[in-house]
């Protein structure tokens, strides 16, 4: 076979590996994007409904993250894998949470997402980024308040941490424990006073959170 003969062989075996690679980052892109027709198109063709880009995150991850309703729409009804975790272990909704796309949040839980996840959940996003409406919306429909990540961080505390009091009135009232404690042992009221959130260390005072330093006596 001649040098020529050989060159072309190799091309058409690379071919369809750049027409792949091609349409993947196409997919990608329109779904970052919002690009709903793009993506049912490539999809069409046989394209993986939970196909993700180099961190992990689905199409759905990464068309909720962005706020793309219509995409989030389609996806869901194609039935995307809702609680598909990234390398950072976010789902589609915590993404969702955090970056305060409320309509999104909803269709991913009339579509079925889980509300209560391991680690961080959604509603600690929500309490940590100060998105208040999402915050009531899945306090309303069913999310722990009293549920934990691996260093013991609350959505309590989160909101602490942030200085959102609307969403700490929200979570007290929802029988929010104001004792929980991080691994390190501080509390609620522990963190928003290391934040300089007094007024909503004042209010969890109120609802019966106390501090969780010890206090050291130097004897002298």
């Amino acid at each position: 076979m001649s040098k020529k003969s050989l060159l072309t062989a190799a091309a058409l075996v690379l071919l369809p590996l750049t027409v792949f690679s091609a349409t993947y980052d196409d997919l990608i892109n329109s779904a970052k994007m919002g690009d709903t027709k793009e993506v049912a198109q490539i999809v069409a063709k046989g394209a993986s409904i939970d196909s993700t880009d180099i961190e992990g995150n689905t199409l759905l991850m990464l068309a909720a993250r962005d706020g793309h309703l219509d995409t989030v729409a389609y996806l869901i009804k194609a039935r995307a894998k809702l609680n598909a975790r990234n390398a950072a272990g976010d789902t589609a909704l915590r993404l969702a949470a955090f970056r305060g796309h409320l309509k999104v949040v909803e269709a991913l839980v009339a579509g079925g997402a889980a509300v209560n996840s391991p680690g961080w959940t959604p509603l600690a996003y929500a309490a940590f980024n100060g998105q208040t409406e999402i915050a009531a919306f899945l306090i309303k429909s069913g999310a722990d308040v009293n549920a934990a990540s691996e260093n013991g961080t609350t959505p309590l505390i989160a909101a602490a941490r942030g200085g959102h009091i609307e969403i700490a009135k929200a979570l007290l009232a929802s029988k929010a424990d104001p004792s929980k404690a991080l691994d390190t042992g501080e509390t609620a009221v522990d963190v928003a006073l290391r934040f300089q959130n007094t007024d909503i260390a004042d209010l969890i005072r109120t609802a019966g959170g106390r501090s969780g330093r010890s206090v050291t006596i130097e004897l002298r």
